[in-house]
């Protein structure tokens, strides 16, 4: 692979850069010493003075809402994380701890929860009620809901009459979601989910607080107007630029808060983040430059945990080529995953080797789902080569039309799209144009089925893999590939319904498989964190199943 070896030699080039000191600037490539982090100029504030004892965190972009159900992903949730809080949190080890519901009980059926609240308050001195979160939970299931109907609704779909309501089939009163009295909230389930105090953790079910919310329609969007019911508050927003967090006085735990506040940066850029880590205008930074990441693995900087997460490209089965299953399995085939990860992202990232990652429990607690569920798609340009000429023979090509991968702006994503492009111009003869756009553009291009092949992840809700796999269902929301398959549906909507744990794993095993065999998408690697973690902070708790929980976080 020509060209592919082309890549890796710019990789290491600038390692080599990176070792030798060498930097040029636009007046002709003179030299230019960085004052050292400890020899700033007399008078010039550190960033450890401009914010006192705040952690320094890049939340990568804006985050699309900080209105529970609008938000739904890691740029918004990782804040709201800590600015809100539901019935539930888990800890550092996954379980599921009392958050606002300070107990709960559950029917022996295993159909109705029944939560008690503890004392809490807003942070502008509002009790938090179970009224709060009965109102916040059908908010959320609102088709009608503005800017937008939520994305997470599905999710609720466990609750009686949730499904109807949210179709436009039934109405917000036959939701069995009920506050009894202002302390205790009482849920019915359409069918058991052994799942449901794990979801409950998430911050798309946070309360809100109807007054406020009635009030201000644009209640999320701005410091002024914010209001949580969690660790922290909003002190100032910047959009596009920072948000300021400060520890907020009214939370009903307030007591073991330690940390005074963060500052969460928004830099889509992961050399201007890691410059910003060296010189100490960050505590802790999740992103590892490619071109930096062999040294920073070698000299034991970087300390890499599992993530629960998938990193993919999906297809548009209603766009030719693609329409045909074979010629979609050919393209996955021919991706060699072992070496995107080891010789392009080089971030001890495990290849992609089905769709389910790493990281979730199988029936019952016993092992890892990906382990019992084994090594469903790994590169095979033999078998790829002969899955493309079946496929094109299927469809009367006697070539491709014109293909395109569309993936969002970044290095990484830069660097994996033209490896791949390599690995199927090198295995299966086809030259594959590509398409930079921003991430906003691209998931909307998704959302329209406007694109032909197009980078994307998945990131699980609760720590269940039937949140991975029921995203693909025909008429999810989530799917976003127009690939329908009513066995794979029945599977889904089967292991919904399933009582008993191994018997429900295994019609997920079953669905998986599928999945990957019709392939509507090709998995590329499984997601970790890979950390450079200054020693001026500690206690910052992720889990592969949760966001950011900045509780118990201390600078020193």
């Amino acid at each position: 692979m020509k060209k592919l070896s082309s890549i890796l030699l710019s990789a290491s080039l600038a390692v080599t850069m990176l070792v030798t000191g060498c930097s040029s600037n636009d007046q002709g490539g003179s030299s230019t010493q960085q004052p050292d982090n400890n020899q700033q100029q007399a008078g010039t504030p550190t960033p450890e003075d401009q914010h006192s004892k705040l952690l320094l965190l890049n939340n990568i972009k804006e985050p699309t809402s900080l209105d529970p159900p609008i938000g739904f992903d890691q740029p918004s949730y990782d804040i709201l994380n800590n600015l809100m809080e539901g019935l539930t949190r888990l800890d550092k080890d996954q379980k599921v701890q009392p958050a606002i519901a300070k107990e709960w009980k559950i029917s022996p059926d295993g159909l109705t929860y029944t939560f008690t609240l503890r004392d809490a308050k807003w942070s502008n001195g509002d009790n938090v009620t179970a009224q709060d979160f009965e109102y916040a939970w059908k908010r959320m299931l609102d088709p009608n809901l503005k800017p937008q109907a939520s994305e997470a609704a599905p999710l609720l779909f466990i609750v009686e009459g949730a499904e109807a309501y949210n179709s436009g089939k039934g109405s917000a009163d036959d939701v069995k979601i009920k506050a009894v009295d202002e302390k205790t909230l009482e849920v019915k389930l359409a069918q058991p989910a052994s799942w449901m105090l794990l979801l409950a953790s998430n911050p798309a079910f946070f309360p809100v607080n109807k007054a406020v919310v009635e009030k201000d329609a644009n209640w999320a969007g701005e410091a002024k107007t914010f209001v949580g019911n969690g660790p922290f508050k909003i002190a100032e927003w910047t959009h596009d630029s920072e948000l300021k967090m400060v520890k907020n006085e009214n939370y009903w735990d307030a007591a073991n808060v330690k940390l005074e506040g963060a500052v969460w940066k928004m830099i889509d850029d992961e050399n201007t983040e890691y410059q910003m880590f060296q010189n100490g205008e960050l505590h802790r930074t999740t992103t590892v430059p490619a071109d930096f990441a062999d040294q920073l693995f070698k000299e034991g900087k970087v300390t890499v945990k599992d993530s629960a997460g998938t990193e993919m490209y999906r297809f548009n089965v209603t766009k030719e080529p693609f329409d045909n299953a074979k010629i979609r399995k050919a393209f996955s085939l021919a991706i060699d995953r072992q070496t995107l990860v080891d010789m392009i992202l080089m971030r001890k990232q495990k290849p992609g080797s089905g769709f389910v990652s790493f990281g979730l429990p199988d029936a019952n607690g016993n092992g890892d789902f990906r382990q019992v569920g084994g090594e469903l798609v790994k590169y095979d340009p033999d078998q790829a080569k002969k899955l493309l000429e079946e496929g094109m023979k299927e469809k009367g090509y006697k070539q491709l039309p014109e293909v395109t991968l569309t993936y969002r702006s970044g290095t990484n994503y830069e660097k994996t799209a033209q490896a791949i492009q390599e690995m199927w111009k090198q295995t299966l003869g086809v030259d594959v144009k590509l398409q930079k756009v921003e991430g906003k553009v691209l998931t909307d291009m998704q959302k329209q089925l406007q694109y032909q092949i197009a980078r994307s992840s998945w990131l699980p809700d609760f720590g269940d893999a039937i949140n991975f796999l029921d995203i693909f269902q025909s008429n999810s929301p989530a799917n976003r590939t127009g690939w329908k398959n009513p066995d794979y549906d029945k599977l889904i909507q089967a292991a919904y319904k399933e009582a008993d744990d191994a018997k429900r794993y295994q019609l997920m095993h079953e669905a998986e498989k599928l999945l990957i065999d019709q392939a509507p998408i090709a998995p590329l690697y499984f997601y970790n964190n890979s950390l450079l973690e200054s020693d001026k902070a500690t206690g910052v708790v992720s889990t592969p199943l949760s966001y950011s929980d900045l509780r118990f976080a201390e600078v020193k």
